[in-house]
């Protein structure tokens, strides 16, 4: 039925893979300059150079939870004296990130539950949800009781301090605009299957999915089974059909997270690592 549904449509025509294989350019592209911009505070590289470095860490990261794996990637790029930095500035990268998904997310979420009355139901989804923040809760309170969330908050504002105003700025500009351009990519799609949801609903919908799957430690290589898992529950509120959703979620992996891995493994086969610098 799906298979007919494509053809019938014509979803996936030339025209249509071009546009979403722009969106996914777009998105890896930002990602890649702010990158680069924020190596460049302490060594300067190409986009090239920054590109590479990027790819690679995505494959990498393949069998670590929430993308782990980049930091210590990334590192082997350079020099042993510049590498904690390094892994200081993929924080401060994905901190920027996770700040445009927390703040759509939570304006998408309470639009959803406010506007849509929507019950949750305790035993199910939400009450994972719930006994994972609970849990976080307990975890904070717990490193706090040691000292350590203290210790661990200055070191970071103290790092982020001596980075210039102005690359914190492009660094959050990207991020936001990396994120606009995939939550839009995935409404693109949602638009070409001719769902019968509002602009409105949908990036709410969206944004929620994204704020979820960002809260739930698992594994990159199976992010699109927690994404697929969420984006079927969230819009099965509107009753969308879960075939067509798990469907986007799925052209979504391929094209912003498999295919960019692929090209990292090319990367990561023919990188020899230095660890005498």
């Amino acid at each position: 039925m799906l298979s007919s549904q494509l053809l019938q449509h014509q979803i996936f025509s030339f025209k249509n893979v071009l546009i979403l294989v722009v969106f996914s350019a777009l998105n890896w592209f930002f990602e890649i300059l702010k990158w680069n911009n924020l190596v460049n505070t302490i060594k300067n590289i190409s986009f090239w150079e920054a590109s590479i470095q990027c790819f690679s860490s995505l494959t990498a990261s393949l069998i670590t939870p929430n993308r782990i794996g980049e930091y210590g990637a990334k590192a082997l790029y350079f020099e042993k004296p510049l590498r904690k930095k390094i892994v200081g500035l993929n924080f401060i990268g994905n901190f920027y990130q996770l700040i445009a998904t927390l703040f759509f997310g939570s304006i998408g979420f309470i639009y959803l539950a406010s506007t849509h009355q929507i019950n949750f139901d305790f035993d199910s989804a939400f009450g994972v949800i719930f006994v994972l923040i609970l849990l976080f809760g307990f975890f904070v309170l717990l490193i706090k009781s040691f000292q350590i969330g203290k210790n661990y908050v200055q070191k970071v504002k103290k790092f982020i301090s001596k980075i210039p105003f102005s690359i914190n700025l492009k660094t959050t500009v990207y991020s936001f605009l990396r994120y606009l351009i995939f939550s839009h990519q995935f409404y693109f799609l949602v638009f070409l299957f001719n769902l019968q949801i509002e602009y409105i609903d949908a990036i709410s919908a969206i944004t929620s999915v994204y704020l979820i799957a960002s809260i739930v430690p698992m594994l990159s290589f199976f992010d699109v089974v927690l994404k697929g898992s969420i984006s079927v529950w969230i819009f099965t509120f509107f009753q969308i059909d879960p075939i067509s959703i798990l469907t986007i979620v799925s052209v979504m992996w391929m094209l912003n997270f498999a295919i960019p891995a692929i090209i990292g493994s090319y990367f990561v086969i023919t990188f020899t690592p230095n660890f005498q610098k």
